[in-house]
This record gives C-alpha cells, sequence and structure tokens, in this order.
C-alpha cells in the first residue's frame, strides 16, 4: 500500500488507463452481428462433417418388415 501512495497521482492514473484499455481490447467479438456469428459457426461445422447424412437402413428395414406383415395378413384372411 505504500507504493501506491509514493507514487505519483498522473502516473497511477496513466498506468490505471493502460490497464483499462487493455481489458476492454481483450473482449472485442470478431462478429459484428449474430447473423455473421451464426454462419461462420455453420460453415465451421459443415467444415468438420457434422452435418452430412450418415446412411440409415431403418427406413426400408420398416417399410420391408411393414409391407410382410401386410403380406402376412392378406396370405392369412384370403
Amino acid at each position: 500500500m505504500e507504493s501506491i501512495r509514493r507514487q505519483n497521482p498522473q502516473a497511477t492514473l496513466m498506468s490505471l488507463e493502460a490497464a483499462a484499455a487493455s481489458a476492454r481490447g481483450g473482449f472485442a467479438c470478431l462478429f459484428s452481428t449474430a447473423d455473421e456469428y451464426e454462419t461462420a459457426l455453420i460453415t465451421e461445422r459443415r467444415a468438420q462433417g457434422r452435418y452430412t447424412q450418415g446412411r440409415s437402413y431403418w427406413p426400408l428395414a420398416l417399410f420391408v418388415g411393414c409391407a410382410l406383415i401386410v403380406g402376412g395378413t392378406v396370405l392369412l384372411f384370403a
């Protein structure tokens, strides 16, 4: 505490202003709008391959299963 009291008030003020300017610079955002952020986010995720559709055989398996059930029911009551 004594070293702060011994300092020149002008030097202390300049030091605080420099620290404040440095702190403000750390919180700067790269994007000016939310749309820019979302566009960059989607572009990055596409580059990572997150939005590619995987090959799923479940719809085909469900269709074949339902067709077999309907066909079996028709043969049972025909």
